[in-house]
Formats: structure tokens, C-alpha cells, sequence
């Protein structure tokens, strides 16, 4: 049995705060810049979605192992936002750490443009907002949150890194927006006119279904997956 004194002390908040903001920044670039490369090496669109959604999953799973221990790897808002209504992120640590995020995105994407020759920042004409795609990142984004927050309360976070990434993988081909379900990359992605990028005019109707998402995905883990026991009822 792990003593508590030789747990690790967590890290002082300006350290989790880099530590989101470099895996938001990584996230965006790889989000961003692998679109970029999928649209040089092939003009089937399948196939850049194919290694869009790879290199998306391959990159959360590998930051969310290295960064979880220091900041959680919560590297996006809607699911801070979740943790904190579920009382496992302080309240006041929502906005910095969403600042931090934001600022990690937008570094991302700058990034990712440079990479490939384009300029700093182009701001996407890539319009998304019908609403079946509006409902896709409802279902997205809903899944995500049940799935961090069903592994947190069952004390299964080493499986969060494989679930994250399996799970965003297979939704970028099982929903029709292609799985953002995150507000900061939609952000990152607003500055991309590229395969990633969505048109600003997009972009709050975007966020919107996403924080409803959110909210569907904590009401699902509240009330189905890992319900929670009603004072006096009897425990078998």
C-alpha cells in the first residue's frame, strides 16, 4: 500500500500551466500540420483524413502519457470545464488554465503554418456549421468527456491516454464534423486556412455544441455509466 507522504507533491500551477499550454501547442501542430501534409502527399480525401485522425490520436495518446503526472494533459477546455464541475480541478484554476490552453493552440497553429511555408497566420474560409455537423460535435464531445470522466471515477486514468486516442480516432470517420470536440483547437484552427481549418463565422457555433456536448457527456456518466448512490440506498 503507497504511502501518502511518498506520493508526488503536484506541481506549482505556473508549471501545469506550461505544461498546457506546450501540449496545446503540440496538439494544434500536429492537428494542423499533418492536415497540411495529408492534402501534399494525396488528393483523396479519405486518405488525408485517414492521416489526419492517426496522427491527431497517435499525438494525444503520447502527450497525455508524458504530461498527465504534471497537469493533468487536460488540454482542453470543455474538459477542464467538466473536471471542475465534477470537483476534481479547483475553480479557480478554470481560466488560467484555459488561457494557457488558448495560447497553446494559437502558438500551434502558427507553427504549423511556418512548417509548411505558409504565412504565420491565414484565417480560415473553411465553413462547418450545418447542423448535422453541429450535432456531430454534440455526439463528440459528449463521448470524450464520458470517457475521461467514467475512467476517472472507476481510478482507470492509466487507460485514459489509449481510450483518448482510440476514441478520437474513430470519431474523426463517426461523425459528420470529424470530431473537434475541443474549443481551444477550434480556435487554433480558425488561424489555418488549410485541411484543419474552420471559417470564424464557424467557429462559435462549433464551441457551443461542444460545451453542450460536455454537458450531455457528465449527465451520461452521472446518471448511467457511474451513477452515483442515492443517500440510503442499499449497497450489495
Amino acid at each position: 500500500m503507497t504511502d501518502a507522504t511518498s506520493l508526488p507533491a503536484p506541481a506549482p500551477l505556473l508549471v501545469r500551466l506550461a505544461a498546457e499550454t506546450l501540449g496545446s501547442g503540440v496538439l494544434g501542430g500536429t492537428v494542423i500540420g499533418s492536415g497540411i501534409m495529408a492534402t501534399l502527399i494525396s488528393n483523396d480525401v479519405g486518405v488525408q483524413l485517414l492521416i489526419n485522425a492517426i496522427a491527431t490520436g497517435a499525438a494525444l495518446t503520447v502527450l497525455i502519457l508524458v504530461l498527465a503526472p504534471v497537469s493533468g494533459a487536460q488540454l482542453n477546455p470543455a474538459v477542464t470545464a467538466a473536471l471542475a464541475v465534477d470537483g476534481r480541478v479547483p475553480l479557480r484554476e478554470i481560466l488560467p488554465t484555459v488561457v494557457a490552453q488558448l495560447i497553446g493552440f494559437a502558438v500551434g497553429a502558427v507553427v504549423a503554418n511556418l512548417m509548411f511555408g505558409g504565412p504565420a497566420v491565414s484565417i480560415s474560409t473553411t465553413l462547418r456549421g450545418e447542423p448535422g455537423q453541429l450535432l456531430g460535435e454534440v455526439v463528440a464531445t459528449a463521448g470524450l468527456v464520458a470517457v475521461i470522466l467514467a475512467l476517472v471515477a472507476r481510478s482507470q486514468q492509466a487507460w485514459i491516454p489509449a481510450a483518448v486516442g482510440l476514441y478520437i480516432t474513430s470519431a474523426y470517420f463517426a461523425t459528420s464534423s470529424t470530431s473537434f470536440a475541443n474549443p481551444g483547437i477550434t480556435v487554433g484552427r480558425m488561424l489555418s486556412d488549410s485541411f484543419a481549418g474552420i471559417a470564424p463565422e464557424s467557429t462559435l457555433p462549433y464551441i457551443a455544441a461542444q460545451l453542450v456536448g460536455a454537458a450531455v457527456g457528465m449527465l451520461l456518466v452521472r446518471l448511467v455509466i457511474v451513477p452515483r448512490p442515492r443517500a440510503g440506498t442499499p449497497q450489495l
